[in-house]
């Protein structure tokens, strides 16, 4: 299959930053969500959730600054060789990307509040939040259900996001995925220069 891709406009350095480090902190809020909620109850658990809270709303923050930044920059137009379908549903998934990503840290920190556990950031006693709602046992069991099956929404999106980037990048190599990691286009133009 001959090469197809050609130069994309990327997104902003702050953009990608953005969205690499939201995908590192969940990644691993989920993989310490998966670790720790089936661990026997002990001092060592109670830590790990602490730390898992403390992802949470360091992803709130981070997802809060990658709107803004967004409302601000606007991303590049899309490459008009993707079809408008892809394009649609692309905008759509981003969408709930976002509402996924402010509903599950604050349905956490709810729960957390409705379970009688109060968030404190980074174990700073100065950094506790405040409590959202007041001490409610079967409001946490709403709340913990309502996060757990964002989560798994959520994981489910990411695969088919990076399934499609990934199908943009070996199968159709659009570039599509340059614009969100600029140094393939690097790379690329290093490796075309290398058999000049």
């Amino acid at each position: 299959m001959p090469e197809k891709t050609t130069a994309v406009q990327p997104y902003t350095i702050v953009a990608c930053v953005l969205h690499w480090l939201s995908a590192v902190l969940i990644i691993c809020s989920f993989a310490l969500a998966f670790y720790m909620v089936d661990l026997p109850v002990s001092p060592g658990k109670v830590k790990l959730f602490s730390w898992h809270k403390w992802l949470g709303i360091t992803v709130l923050g981070v997802v809060s600054l990658r709107l803004l930044w967004r409302l601000c920059y606007p991303p590049p137009r899309q490459d008009p060789r993707v079809p408008a379908w892809q394009q649609r549903i692309a905008n759509g998934l981003f969408l709930v990307f976002y509402i996924l990503l402010f509903t599950i840290p604050i349905t956490g920190w709810v729960y957390s509040s409705a379970a009688g556990y109060p968030v404190v950031y980074l174990g700073i006693k100065s950094l506790r939040l405040p409590d959202l709602v007041g001490k409610d046992r079967e409001l946490a069991a709403l709340l913990k259900q309502i996060h757990g099956v964002a989560n798994w929404t959520l994981l489910g999106l990411v695969i088919v996001h990076a399934g499609a980037a990934l199908k943009h990048h070996f199968y159709d190599r659009d570039g599509v995925l340059h614009r969100m990691l600029p140094i393939l286009s690097t790379l690329e133009a290093k490796k075309v220069q290398g058999r000049l």
